[in-house]
């Protein structure tokens, strides 16, 4: 069972004080939300006037990172701001090596140095056919007890360990940037947890597909998560077959728990072209998706490397799997030619200017607004066409546009649960997590459970996907448990709040603020609407 300061509850469970100021704010009207909440980056557009050099440098720990923790405000003002936000962005665009302290207990994670081979053993380990020795006997009761059993002890650990690498590096990490950015191309190329193997593959695929790529190439990554088996698993690619296939019966013993391929699976084709790629509005055809689903067949995993516990990538194509046909895509005429077919066809995705309007727009959404503005996407896509899809002058960029730094994008984005959570932990300086499943639980039952996003698309990042009234009350009920844990272990944190958050709060919300009881200022601050957007 989690602590109780990690059990949410509906808003009118919370402490009336919470409920009263709320309403007074008129953040919440009989139950919806007051159009989009008295929005922090709305109460202050109503002038014109650029940030000031303190705003821009919160602006910047807030957006191209999960927010400041305690020094950071002081180490602003011991440089000045201009001085310590030119050095942090020199910083995030050219990460250091982690703390050495970080490093350490990341290290400790002992299943994140598993091989791919490993991770799949684990997983077959937990499966009926893995345990078919022991189960052949059994009640169903009893086999279903032993398979629970495999489950926690081995594919669990896998999980857990996966999300305490990504939460402590979002905690401690000084390269803000990175881990945001791993966080956004991560829902770009989402893989769901919940199906099969990617279980223990996920924290893999983040590792190997996502995070070396985020300031490097955007073909480069595209071919990792192409080619990485919890991509293969996810979206079906490993069961998609020329038409007639048979796999061999060694082939059926190694891997006896899998879905048998049957034929041609358009799945992954279809999200390459859709999500990853050119976009839902490209001009592309269902026969286009065939095709190029034709083209990825033989595009596997190597289950006999699994089997005999190789190091290395489990990545293989398989000749024999593979459409030798002739295709026609995208209004060009394929060639025969095995697994550079599938090559050719993302040089020539990764590349296209509608990838590069696609990828420019959801950037410019996730760090400069909802709404984005169309001259910063064009801006982008020329940028990353001209550079063939560097992702690091691409972000350049974006944080050098005008649009980055006016005042309507100062605080207008709303807080996903993910953000909310991590930004809450650093501002209360809790990097020491002696357990993660608690705060996995939190996100869960905030709807944006790490690695639970189901669908292709990933989880959204705009305010219309988090901002009602459940949402809100399980913010400010977490807010107020952590509070109130920490008062009991005797940390008193509203005046190093104010002081770590810098001029976050308008003076409304202070004076609001300072009339509450001490033992709800915390809470309140926490959940105050300024600290909800970033």
């Amino acid at each position: 069972m989690p602590p109780s300061w990690c059990k949410l509850a509906p808003f009118q469970d919370l402490h009336p004080t919470l409920t009263r100021m709320f309403t007074r704010r008129q953040v919440i009207r009989t139950g919806a939300l007051a159009g989009p909440f008295a929005l922090l980056g709305a109460a202050r557009a109503q002038t014109d006037s650029p940030l000031s050099p303190q705003e821009r440098a919160l602006h910047a720990l807030n957006r191209l990172g999960y927010g400041p923790r305690p020094g950071d405000v002081e180490a602003i003002d011991k440089l000045g701001p201009e001085a310590w936000l030119q050095q942090f962005l020199a910083q995030q665009m050219a990460p250091a090596l982690l703390p050495e302290s970080l490093g350490t207990r990341l290290q400790a994670l002992t299943t994140t140095q598993l091989s791919q081979a490993e991770l799949i053993a684990r997983f077959r380990a937990a499966t009926p056919a893995g345990l078919a020795r022991d189960v052949g006997s059994m009640s169903d009761a009893e086999t279903a007890a032993l398979l629970a059993k495999a489950r926690r002890e081995l594919v669990r650990p896998v999980l857990l360990e996966a999300a305490s690498q990504r939460l402590l590096r979002a905690l401690e990490s000084p390269a803000q940037l990175e881990e945001v950015l791993v966080e956004f191309w991560f829902n770009h190329f989402n893989v769901f947890a919940g199906k099969g193997q990617v279980a223990v593959l996920v924290g893999d695929y983040e590792r190997q597909a996502i995070r070396p790529h985020v300031l490097g190439r955007f073909r480069d990554m595209l071919g990792a998560s192409a080619k990485h088996p919890a991509m293969l698993v996810y979206l079906d690619n490993v069961q998609s077959v020329a038409p007639g296939y048979k796999p061999p019966a060694l082939i059926a013993q190694l891997n006896p728990n899998a879905v048998r391929p049957v034929g041609l699976n358009e799945n992954y084709a279809r999200e390459l072209m859709e999500l990853h790629t050119l976009g839902v509005d490209a001009g592309y055809t269902q026969r286009d998706v065939t095709e190029l689903a034709r083209m990825l067949t033989g595009w596997t995993i190597n289950y006999r490397a699994a089997r005999s516990g190789r190091s290395g990538d489990l990545f293989e194509f398989d000749p024999n799997r593979h459409d030798s046909g002739s295709k026609h895509w995208l209004g060009r005429e394929v060639p025969a030619s095995g697994q550079a077919e599938g090559e050719r066809a993302l040089d020539l995705l990764a590349t296209h200017p509608a990838t590069a309007k696609h990828i420019g727009f959801k950037l410019a959404q996730a760090f400069v607004a909802d709404q984005p503005p169309p001259a910063l996407v064009q801006r982008l896509a020329e940028r990353f066409t001209a550079t063939g899809g560097d992702l690091k002058a691409v972000t350049q960029a974006l944080i050098a546009s005008d649009e980055f730094w006016r005042r309507d994008a100062f605080g207008a984005k709303f807080k996903t649960p993910y953000q909310y959570l991590v930004s809450t932990l650093r501002a209360l300086d809790v990097t020491a997590i002696p357990e993660v499943q608690p705060l996995l639980q939190v996100l869960a039952q905030s709807g944006m459970p790490l690695y639970g996003a189901q669908t292709p698309d990933g989880y959204k990042n705009t305010a219309a996907a988090w901002m009602n009234p459940e949402a809100l009350a399980q913010r400010l009920q977490f807010a107020s448990k952590l509070a109130e844990r920490r008062q009991r272990n005797a940390s008193s944190d509203q005046a190093g709040l104010l002081a770590t958050m810098g001029g976050l709060w308008r003076a409304s919300t202070r004076q609001s603020v300072a009339g509450e009881p001490a033992n709800l200022q915390t809470a309140l601050l926490l959940g105050s609407p300024e600290f909800m957007h970033h």
